[in-house]
């Protein structure tokens, strides 16, 4: 595709998808015309808009005489054109690397931050979706007093990661009490994927046998079963949502409030990460 391309229709492609993706309204001969960097009539650019067209590059709307780039036509541009530009060395990618340098920092805060970078660099909002609530399985469960009921939960998994979750232990609970029924679930849930801590623990607690063993604790079992589902949860992170409001597509209200709700539901974020389970 790419060889099919001259360095004039190549340059007119990239102008409309970068229009387009500014605007959010189809791109017209006038339009692009009118551009500083345009040297070329509106019947020149008519014209290979046409050929551009008739490649699968570009497609009509309904309700304009304009253009917008088409699937193919996205793909090429990514693929080819912006390829010219792959050697240019880019000075924010230290300012990532620092991040990460921090020995200090948790994985999932350097994460985010690294996140709220790209936000602010791309004028976009930025999402990570985390493999480990998928794939890493629980390896050992250990909880670390902090005093004052607070103590920290500790996830070891197989991926090598530490996972941590602080949390409140219920009143007249010893510590003999919390050591049982952490060993209980450390033993029931070994092996298991993160995402799949709620199930495994359903059909294990519906056995007579796990049940008397955790009869008397149902609270301190309901505090813990809590923040393993929240660990979970925490494989998702989004940040820079309010530059959507920046976008031409989201000058609607309505469609704002969609998009955010859209955002809220765990179910579709499941479905954007199901062929993509790492870091995004």
């Amino acid at each position: 595709m790419n060889m099919l391309l001259t360095a004039r229709q190549k340059k007119i492609l990239q102008w409309i998808v970068e229009e387009y993706v500014r605007t959010a309204e189809p791109v017209g001969s006038k339009a692009l015309a009118s551009l500083d960097d345009f040297t070329y009539s509106s019947a020149t650019i008519r014209n290979e808009m046409a050929a551009l067209e008739e490649m699968g590059l570009l497609q009509k709307t309904h309700t304009s005489s304009g253009r917008v780039p088409s699937e193919t036509g996205y793909k090429v541009y990514v693929e080819y054109i912006l390829e010219q530009n792959k050697e240019k060395e880019y000075d924010d990618f230290p300012m990532i690397d620092s991040i990460f340098e921090r020995n200090i920092m948790s994985r999932e805060q350097a994460i985010k931050e690294s996140m709220a970078l790209v936000a602010d660099l791309t004028n976009y909002a930025s999402v990570a979706l985390g493999d480990t609530a998928h794939t890493s399985k629980i390896k050992k469960l250990q909880i670390v007093s902090l005093g004052n009921n607070l103590a920290v939960l500790l996830m070891v998994t197989d991926k090598g990661y530490v996972e941590t979750k602080k949390i409140l232990i219920p009143e007249d609970i010893n510590t003999k009490d919390i050591e049982k029924v952490i060993n209980l679930l450390s033993d029931l849930l070994y092996d298991c994927p993160i995402s799949d801590i709620d199930r495994t623990l359903r059909s294990r607690f519906a056995e007579e046998g796990i049940r008397k063993q955790i009869e008397y604790n149902e609270e301190l079992v309901g505090v813990l079963v809590q923040a393993f589902a929240s660990m979970a949860k925490d494989q998702y992170f989004m940040r820079g949502q309010e530059n959507f409001l920046d976008q031409p597509e989201f000058q609607d209200i309505d469609k704002v409030k969609s998009l955010f709700e859209a955002m809220d539901d765990e179910n579709i974020m499941q479905v954007v990460d199901v062929n993509n389970r790492s870091i995004t």
